[in-house]
């Protein structure tokens, strides 16, 4: 099936058919009507004005339209920082390249109205890529007051990181292709009515269904694990604390973001050496155990985890805003189940015939060790240099590698070896090869031996991000990477392996035009990334209509 095909499929038989049972929900529609409140300060062009536009939206007009093409020319391998967070745009073969088209209304420009609609088609034809043809984007949205409902494919961007220096959100990531869903969000911060305006609120809630069955059948030939028809969960929220009416220049942002995978239809290999399907729930019933954890998967046994793959981050960020200056702290806590989620676990099971029993009130304690930091100082009127990042990524412990569950001999529950991005079920947190997080952690697209797993999800990782805009037409960036890898607790490497990866980047802009030029390379161990280098090129044109 060609993918613009599956596309079409999965946008009506994923979005818009859940979006209607999901909708009648009680908690969906209270959540929904939260987004919609009055806010005390003006963040739309419609709280300014006391009149508003009663026509209806022109959606003929206020259209962006842009071209774009792109050639990557490699020796080796496509470059880490060439192929990573482009939105799974990308590929890894010596020559790859490709022409693409996009027309969007943006919901800015009913910016004045109390209700917007906006739209976007993006599609690539491309060579050297997993598909000829890439339906990057097809998306519809609308916006009542702040509250806005998306369907479709889009991409989202990072939030509370610099989507241009950063290596990447561990959680809700852009290196991966975008995942069709039915989407509720109030994308930007509504300030709440209480807290005389120094409180403010953002978040969404979206279910979708991924697209990659046929590159899954492709690359693992049937005989590894693979999943069909897989349904996508992710929500998140976050609060700000700070008043930019009051010139106080101090602000902190907190965030929790969540994610699954679950129904559809997952193959493993059996005892017997063939691919066996995987009873699961999809539908309301397993939508409702990813909403809030619950449920088990058929193959659990005598331990019962939560339906589906379950995997999310804390996120945090304090910035002191200057007139002339900025810094930022931030960070980003990912984890895979309750024990890097709430860093507590009961561990009072008997022994003997009551090795499976809560006996003893005994709880374990784990570490908060695995942890992005980074810290960002950016000048307002900078010129040369306007930007610069650094990134410190530890993901090692992973709960420890001891005694993932009890057993009748070991009574200890120390829920261990995390394995981050893989699971046992489903093919872990990746879309189209490309994990949806961090691309520091492998993605399977690397491998040569079929199957679908973060072979390195064990590595401490510094990371450099420099931007800079010389004059109203040249910018620059600059990233560089340091990786330090162990491979994973159940495939270690048998000695850390190590990788560098560099890029810099030029954009010359004129009128609607902007070339961009960039040069990468990678040198290291071929179990990351092995030595590459590469040169991308890409011109693009903007429009308005």
């Amino acid at each position: 099936m060609k993918e613009s095909a599956r596309i079409s499929k999965a946008l009506t038989g994923a979005t818009v058919s859940l979006l209607t049972p999901c909708l009648h929900k009680r908690a969906w529609m209270s959540l929904l009507l939260v987004f919609m409140q009055l806010t005390v300060f003006a963040q739309y062009a419609w709280q300014e004005n006391d009149e508003h536009p009663r026509s209806m939206p022109q959606i003929t007009k206020d259209i962006d339209y842009s071209l774009e093409f792109q050639g990557t020319f490699s020796k080796g391998k496509t470059p880490l920082w060439l192929n990573a967070n482009k939105y799974g745009l990308s590929s890894l073969k010596e020559c790859n390249g490709y022409t693409r088209a996009g027309i969007f209304r943006p919901l800015s420009a009913d910016s004045i109205r109390r209700w917007g609609i906006g739209y976007g088609a993006d599609m690539a034809v491309a060579a050297g890529f997993t598909s000829n043809v890439v339906v990057q984007q097809a998306f519809v949205e609308a916006r009542w007051l702040h509250g806005v409902l998306t369907i479709g494919a889009k991409e989202y961007p990072m939030e509370l990181k610099n989507p241009w220096l950063s290596s990447g959100s561990q959680t809700l990531g852009i290196n991966a292709r975008p995942v069709p869903q039915a989407r509720i969000a109030l994308p930007k911060y509504w300030t709440l009515p209480f807290g005389n305006g120094w409180i403010h609120l953002k978040g969404h809630i979206a279910v979708g269904k991924m697209t990659d069955d046929s590159w899954q059948h492709e690359f693992t030939q049937k005989k590894s694990r693979y999943a069909d028809d897989v349904m996508y969960h992710s929500k998140a929220g976050y609060l700000k604390f700070g008043n930019d009416y009051a010139e106080f220049p101090l602000s902190v942002e907190l965030g929790l973001e969540m994610a699954a995978q679950y129904g559809g239809k997952p193959y493993i290999i059996g005892k017997d050496g063939n691919m066996t399907k995987v009873e699961t729930k999809g539908g309301l019933k397993g939508l409702w155990n990813v909403f809030i954890p619950g449920g088990s998967d058929a193959t659990d046994g005598l331990y019962h985890n939560k339906s589906g793959n379950h995997l999310g981050s804390y996120v945090f960020r304090i910035n002191y805003n200057t007139e002339y200056w900025m810094a930022s702290l931030y960070g980003d806590h990912f984890f895979e189940d309750h024990s890097q989620m709430f860093l507590v676990d009961y561990n009072g099971y008997g022994s003997g015939e009551d090795w499976n029993k809560w006996v003893k009130n005994r709880y374990f304690r784990y570490a908060l060790k695995d942890i992005m930091l980074g810290a960002e100082f950016r000048l307002h009127y900078g010129r040369w240099l306007k930007d610069v990042l650094v990134e410190y990524l530890h993901t090692t412990y992973q709960s420890g590698p001891y005694n993932h569950d009890r057993t009748q001999n070991i009574s200890d529950h120390v829920a261990g070896t995390d394995d981050y991005y893989n699971h046992y079920i489903y093919t872990g947190w990746q879309h189209w090869g490309q994990v949806i997080g961090n691309p520091l952690y492998r993605s399977p697209i690397y491998n040569n031996d079929g199957k679908i797993n973060v072979k390195d999800n064990r590595f401490i990782a510094w990371h450099l991000g420099v931007r800079g805009e010389p004059n109203d037409n040249l910018a620059y960036r600059l990233l560089a990477t340091y990786q330090k890898a162990w491979g994973t607790y159940e495939d270690p490497f048998t000695r850390p392996h190590h990788n560098v990866s560099l890029m810099l980047e030029a954009t010359y802009r004129l009128d609607r035009w902007s070339l961009t030029g960039a040069y990468a390379m990678d040198f290291g161990s071929d179990k990351l990334y092995g030595h590459n280098a590469g040169l991308q090129l890409t011109l693009r044109r903007c429009l308005s209509k």
